[in-house]
Formats: C-alpha cells, structure tokens, sequence
C-alpha cells in the first residue's frame, strides 16, 4: 500500500494519483472514488453559489475525474471496476442537505452514464448508496449521541435501527469491485439498514398491530 495527500477535485492530483498507481502496482484494476464531503447542513435558501460550487467539486466531479483518467489504465487490463460513493440522499429528499443530495443524484446518474459510455471495456462502474455511517464526517453526530446517552435514536429511521459501521459499506463496496459482481454494472446499491425501501409512513413497530 501507498497513501498519498490528494483533492480529488483536482484533474491533476488524479492524473497524478491514477499514474502513481499503474507505476507503483503495474496497472490499474479498481478504483473506488470514495472521498467526499457533507457541506454542512444548510437548507435551500441559506445554500450560496459558492457552498454548492465546492460540494459538487469534491462529490460529483471527483467521481467524474476518477472515471475519465482511471477507466482506460483500467481497460488496458481487460476488465476491471470502478466503485463510486453516493448516497441514500441521492435517491430521494431528506437524509442530507440541497448541496449534499444534489451532488449524491448527480454521482448516481454518473455511474449510469459511465456504464454506457464505457460499453465493450469491459470495466464496470456502480454507485454505492450508503445511509448514516459512523465516519470521520459523521462523528459530531455519533458523538453527541453517545454523551448524551441517545444512542438509541441514531438510525432510528430505518428498520434496523441503528446506524452503520464503516466495515459494512467497505463489504458492499468490495462486493461491487470484485468479480463476484461481473454482471452488475451502471446501478446504485443502497446499503442503509432499509431505510430508503420505503416512503415516509406511520411504521408499524415489530410484533405490534396496526392502528
């Protein structure tokens, strides 16, 4: 392994990053566009320009960047994948903010596209969709519920009722790269506890009826 500084809204850093790879590992095979960030939680009209700008910078051409300079290192290889990070907010409305859920749909629709542009690669791209996640950009959340004994709220949402470990997106992504996916191409997995299965309803709680 060999870990680099990077932006992965940078088309030099990942030209940069792309030849590293082939020259330290002697090509490409995977690349998971993985990197992102929330841009807080502003609503519709507190979203300037210049906070949407740098979201989708990061979150949705990133992924872009990783497609057009990884795809062909990885189709001189014969096959391979590329694995890109969306989100549940890329779905539907209400798991994170305008900047946020825009940038999510565009990386879903971008993983779609991708797939059909790179028809006879033989390198498939899929999006990942995950729903809360305790990670780096997530622990203020994780943290304030766990001092304020409320853990039991996080994830409540979904019918699992808890939030996610990093490990089990990292399964679901391994999934998608490796060639127990061979036939899965252009789609967006939802690994989110079921959350985004249904549409907002009065839930009915597990071994009650009803009313």
């Amino acid at each position: 392994a060999k870990a680099i500084r990077m932006d992965a809204g940078s088309e030099p850093d990942v030209i940069a990053t792309v030849d590293l790879a082939v020259a330290e590992f002697g090509g490409l095979d995977v690349l998971f566009a993985n990197a992102g960030i929330s841009g807080g939680m502003a609503n519709l009209f507190d979203t300037t320009p210049e906070l949407m700008a740098e979201v989708l910078r990061v979150n949705l051409i990133g992924p872009l960047l990783a497609i057009k300079h990884g795809a062909p290192k990885i189709a001189e290889r014969g096959k391979g994948a590329i694995v890109l990070t969306a989100s549940v907010a890329g779905i539907r409305s209400g798991a994170g903010s305008p900047a946020y859920s825009a940038s999510k749909a565009g990386v879903i629709n971008l993983a779609a596209v991708a797939a059909q542009q790179l028809s006879g690669s033989n390198v498939r791209v899929n999006a990942l969709c995950p729903g809360l996640t305790e990670t780096g950009m997530t622990k203020p959340t994780f943290d304030y519920a766990r001092e304020a004994g409320k853990m039991d709220r996080v994830g409540r949402l979904n019918p699992l009722r808890r939030g996610a470990q990093p490990e089990e997106l990292a399964r679901a992504a391994l999934f998608l790269a490796s060639d127990d996916a061979s036939y899965v191409n252009g789609q967006a997995l939802a690994v989110d506890g079921g959350l985004s299965s249904s549409h907002p309803v009065t839930r009915q709680e597990y071994g009650k009826t009803a009313v």
